[in-house]
């Protein structure tokens, strides 16, 4: 196998939470339901953004999961469902690239064991 490998298969999913408290809550729910094989906590940041019409200034913990892209939608529903935000951000970007072995990893750890 290559030493590196495009694979649209899987994404890379960025969520923001309240705190990071919250972002390991949803992390391990994510990697124990199989809908993420890791997760990334990334703490101390600050977001600002226009919610109801004014601007918004908040510090936020950020949270990178990998995922198959077949487990994006459960893993998505899943992340709305623990959220404590009314629209929480949760978005995906392909992985376009990387380490074949890594990616392999990612969509064997999203599969039921």
């Amino acid at each position: 196998m290559p030493e590196t490998c495009l694979v649209p298969e899987t994404c890379l999913v960025y969520v923001t939470t309240p705190s990071p408290e919250v972002a390991d809550r949803l992390a391990e729910a994510a990697v124990a339901e199989r809908l993420a094989a890791c997760a990334n906590v990334l703490a101390g940041h600050r977001s600002v953004y226009r919610w109801q019409g004014e601007i918004e200034h908040a510090d936020e913990t950020a949270l990178l999961l990998k995922t198959a892209r077949d487990r994006l939608d459960a893993l998505t529903a899943r992340i709305r469902e623990l959220h404590p935000y009314d629209e929480p951000c949760v978005v995906a970007l392909p992985i376009v690239g990387g380490s074949a072995s890594f990616l392999g990893w990612i969509e064997a750890e999203t599969r039921a064991s």
